[in-house]
């Protein structure tokens, strides 16, 4: 059964279109590249091209999607540079941030780190099964240490240029072996924080970057 704009509420309909949206585009309902047809979109939720528009302007400013000029909106195509300069900026922000919280976290804060640390490695030892687990984890991990790290602008770009990285089609995590890597970095990642290291905190999470942006070349 479709969305109606009576199911959309009681939020404002332009945010909850472009909610459902942002889902189909990680699901890759809606691949990158493709055309996005406001008709056929606003006819399916029932609702007025308005409230979608909005949506998709939303979208726009996230870097989901781009509008060109008297041809519409398309998902936005993510190149490899693109990519790089993404990782490079979320190394960047998240290596500071990894900084802060092995210097000013609570231990109840790095308690509840460690806490997802352990979803994380009891989904990587499920294998491909529990895939989607540990990407949600995964990403669970890295907001939580952005929000103890509290400074909020750096937040609110990482979200986005997180959204951007979904639209990779050859994500690191992919490639073979890259999972088990990726856990091994979050442990050095955790023993950094634990420590209340923040050089070596910062040191962690500027490899797991470098080391994920090279899996994710090699995954092409």
């Amino acid at each position: 059964m479709c969305p109606s704009s009576l199911a959309l509420a009681p939020r404002a309909l332009y945010e909850e279109v472009a909610e459902l949206l942002r889902q189909r585009i990680f699901q890759r309902e809606l691949e990158p590249g493709a055309w996005i047809d406001e008709l056929k979109i606003a006819q399916e939720l029932g609702i007025s091209r308005t409230p979608l528009r909005e949506a998709i302007k939303v979208l726009a400013t996230e870097g989901l999607v781009t509008i060109k000029v008297r041809r519409g909106a398309y998902v936005t195509e993510v190149s490899h540079q693109d990519l790089s300069d993404v990782y490079h900026l979320l190394g960047l922000l998240e290596s500071d941030a990894a900084a802060t919280v092995a210097q000013r976290a609570t231990d109840a804060q790095l308690s509840e780190l460690a806490q997802i640390h352990a979803q994380l490695e009891v989904a990587a030892a499920q294998g491909n099964t529990q895939m989607d687990a540990f990407f949600a984890i995964n990403e669970q991990f890295h907001m939580r240490l952005l929000e103890i790290a509290n400074n909020r602008w750096s937040n609110q770009v990482v979200a986005d240029l997180r959204k951007v990285m979904k639209l990779n089609r050859h994500h690191s995590l992919f490639k073979s072996g890259r999972i088990q890597e990726s856990l091994q970095e979050h442990r050095g990642i955790m023993q950094a924080l634990q420590k209340r290291t923040p050089d070596e905190a910062r040191q962690q999470m500027q490899n797991h970057f470098h080391n994920g942006l090279r899996a994710a070349d090699e995954s092409v």
